[in-house]
């Protein structure tokens, strides 16, 4: 029975290794997506500079993470690890639409198709909260350009019909994101015509003066 004693023993190394591996992912992870929420509110601040800072910073975080366990299927594939690429791809989605530059690729980003869809899809949502601030500074015609980004994003990503082992989950994040496009439709609409009616009562107010 020695084979098994060296079998027994080989395999524990191993497991070892992986289970550092993976207690090093679970911190990392944790700092990459802190990171990325930090991005994304300085993104809705209209802080570039410290926006780009951070989305480096969170770039040089995901390739650690990541590199940390490639050679582990079983961890690189792990919710943790994936959800915390989703949140990197999600930053630099964000920055992009909201800078009004080409969106990044997956392999830009370093981050697997689904992850990416997944990312797009949380982006899109995000893009909510700017548009509410673009309406109250009277910004109706950037709002209407984002609005119409969230559309298009919806409109691609529920074509995507296939299993959630597939897309990780992809068709819970649509169907949030098609309740989160329709409200601000909804919002933007109401303001549009808000705007529409008090430019037309002071055009009225205007003409009853001159008379």
């Amino acid at each position: 029975m020695d084979e098994l004693d060296d079998t027994a023993e080989a395999i524990r190394r191993h497991m070892e290794q992986v289970d550092g591996a993976r207690d090093l992912a679970y911190k990392r992870s944790r700092s990459l997506i802190a990171l990325c929420a930090r991005s994304i509110r300085a993104i809705h601040r209209e802080e570039w500079t410290a926006a780009e800072a951070l989305l480096a910073e969170a770039r040089a975080a995901t390739d650690d993470l990541v590199s940390g366990v490639r050679g582990y299927p079983e961890l690189y594939f792990a919710g943790y690890t994936q959800d915390a690429v989703k949140e990197f791809v999600e930053g630099n989605l964000v920055y992009a639409m909201v800078r009004n530059q080409p969106l990044p690729p997956p392999e830009a980003l370093g981050a697997e198709p689904n992850t990416w869809l997944n990312g797009l899809a949380e982006a899109a949502s995000e893009l909510r909260r700017r548009i509410l601030d673009l309406l109250r500074h009277g910004q109706t015609e950037e709002a209407e350009r984002l609005l119409d980004a969230m559309d298009h994003i919806y409109s691609t990503l529920v074509t995507f019909d296939f299993a959630d082992q597939i897309t990780g989950g992809l068709r819970r994040r649509t169907d949030a994101l098609r309740a989160v496009f329709e409200r601000t439709n909804g919002d933007v609409a109401n303001s549009i015509r808000s705007s529409r009616l008090e430019e037309a009562l002071k055009a009225l107010e205007t003409r009853l003066k001159d008379l």
